[in-house]
C-alpha cells in the first residue's frame, strides 16, 4: 500500500549482484511505484541501461553531463522521491557517501536526497567485514539511514560468508517497512494464525481449511508499522513474517500455552487462528486399522479449551482484544453473540465458503464490529490491505 503512486530512486552500483536490481525493479513497478533509476559507470559494466530504462519507463541517469534534460534533473529527482534504496551498495559508493563525496552522478543525487534511504551493501566477504567498512556503515546508521545487512552464502568469488545481496522480494519488504508509518512503534502485539491440528492417531488429525494467510498478513502489517509482533502460528505452509517472533505450534493446548505466557506483555491480542472445538478423547499411539467386520467407526470427542474466551476473562482494560469469526450464515447476529460472551473490543467477521474470501484465498472481505456498537465494512481486496484497515481500526479506538 505504501508503494502505490510513490516516487523512488533506485540507486546501483558496480557489484555482480546488480542483476538482482532488475527483479527489484520490476517489483517495484508492480507494486505501482514511479522508480527513477541511477547507475554508476561500474554498474554499467554488469548490467545494460536499455533493461532498466525499458522496465522503468524513465531515462536512467549515469551521468550528470549526457543524462539530464536540465543542469538540475538530479536535483529535480532527489527532492521528489518518497523514498532512496541503493541495490547493491559497493565497498566504494558506501565510503564515498560517508564521506560526502559526490563525483558521480548516484552520489551527487544521493546527497540531495532528504527522504528516507535503504542502502543494500553486497561484496567479498573479507571487504564487508574490514573494519573501514563497517566504520562507514555505522556513519551512514548514525546520520539515520537504513543498512539492510547482506545474506551469508557462497558468493560470485566462490567466497563462502556474509556479503549476498538479499533477494529482490526481502529487499522490497523491507522498503515498505521504511516507508511504513510507524503508529504502532513501541506497541507489542500478539497475534494467531492458521488452523490447530488434533491428532486421532500417529498419522491422522481433525483440523480445518484454515491457510494463515490473513494472520500472517496481519503480523506483515503491524512489523511494518513499528509493532513488537509475536506471531503464534498453527501449522501451514508460509514463510514467517520478516521481522516477526513466530512461534510454531501444533493443538489447541499448545497455542494456549504459547497465547498465554506472552498474553501479559500484549498493548493488543488478535486472534486470528482458526482453533479446533474439540479433540478426541484418546489419541491412540499406534494408528487405527480398518476393520473388516465395521464399516463404521465411532471417535469420541471432548470440547478443547476456549483460548479466546479466556484471553477475555484475563485481558485487562489496557490491553484491546480483536477476534475473528469466520461464519457460513447470519454474519452479523453469530458475531455480535461471540463479540459479547468473550468479551471483545472488536471482532473481524466474514463469510467463509466463497471462492474470492475467506480461507486459502489472498483476499477477503470483512465486517468489523466494535464495542461501542458501531460497524465498518471492509469490502473484497487483497488481504495486506485488509490487515492494514484493520490496524487503523485498532488504532483509531486505542487513540
Amino acid at each position: 500500500m505504501v508503494l502505490k503512486d510513490s516516487h523512488l530512486l533506485l540507486g546501483v552500483t558496480g557489484g555482480i549482484a546488480a542483476y538482482k536490481s532488475v527483479e527489484l525493479l520490476r517489483l517495484l513497478k508492480k507494486a505501482g511505484a514511479n522508480v527513477h533509476v541511477a547507475m554508476t559507470l561500474a554498474a554499467l559494466q554488469f548490467v545494460g541501461k536499455a533493461t532498466f530504462e525499458v522496465l522503468s519507463e524513465n531515462q536512467v541517469l549515469t551521468d550528470l553531463w549526457k543524462d539530464t534534460q536540465s543542469s538540475v534533473t538530479h536535483i529535480d529527482i532527489a527532492t521528489s522521491v518518497d523514498a532512496a534504496l541503493v541495490a547493491p551498495a559497493t565497498a566504494n559508493f558506501i565510503g564515498k557517501l560517508a564521506c560526502g563525496i559526490a563525483d558521480d552522478a548516484l552520489l551527487t543525487t544521493m546527497l540531495a536526497v532528504t527522504s528516507p534511504i535503504m542502502i543494500c551493501p553486497s561484496m567479498n566477504t573479507d571487504m564487508y567485514q574490514n573494519i573501514r567498512v563497517q566504520r562507514n556503515l555505522d556513519i551512514l546508521e548514525q546520520d539515520g539511514i537504513h543498512i539492510i545487512d547482506p545474506d551469508a552464502g557462497v558468493l560470485a568469488c566462490k567466497t563462502v560468508g556474509t556479503g549476498r545481496l538479499p533477494e529482490p522480494w526481502f529487499l522490497l519488504d523491507r522498503l515498505c517497512a521504511v516507508m511504513a508509518p510507524k503508529d504502532l512503534l513501541g506497541k507489542k502485539v500478539l497475534i494467531t494464525a492458521g488452523p490447530t491440528l488434533e491428532a486421532i492417531d500417529p498419522v491422522r488429525y481433525i483440523s480445518n481449511h484454515s491457510s494463515g494467510k490473513m494472520g500472517y498478513a496481519i503480523a506483515r502489517a503491524a512489523e511494518k508499522r513499528g509493532a513488537n509482533v509475536t506471531l503464534v502460528s498453527g501449522p501451514v505452509s508460509l514463510n514467517p513474517p520478516v521481522g516477526v517472533d513466530c512461534i510454531r505450534v501444533e493443538s489447541c493446548d499448545e497455542m494456549g500455552r504459547a497465547v498465554f505466557s506472552h498474553l501479559e506483555a500484549a498493548d493488543i491480542i488478535i486472534k486470528v487462528a482458526a482453533v479446533a472445538d474439540y479433540r478426541p478423547v484418546d489419541t491412540r499411539v499406534l494408528k487405527i486399522k480398518k476393520s473388516i467386520d465395521s464399516k463404521a467407526l465411532t471417535l469420541p470427542m471432548t470440547e478443547n479449551m476456549d483460548i479466546l474466551k479466556q484471553v477475555g476473562k484475563l485481558k485487562t482494560e489496557d490491553q484491546f482484544l480483536v477476534g475473528f469469526a469466520a461464519e457460513t450464515n447470519d454474519l452479523e447476529r453469530h458475531a455480535l453473540i461471540k463479540m459479547k460472551k468473550k468479551n471483545l473490543d472488536m471482532i473481524a467477521a466474514n463469510i467463509v465458503g466463497a471462492d474470492d474470501s475467506g480461507f486459502k484465498t489472498d483476499t477477503n472481505k470483512v465486517k468489523l464490529f466494535l464495542k461501542d456498537g458501531s460497524s465498518k465494512d471492509i469490502p473484497l481486496m487483497d488481504k495486506e490491505k485488509v490487515a492494514h484497515i484493520l490496524l487503523d481500526t485498532i488504532i483509531e479506538q486505542t487513540g
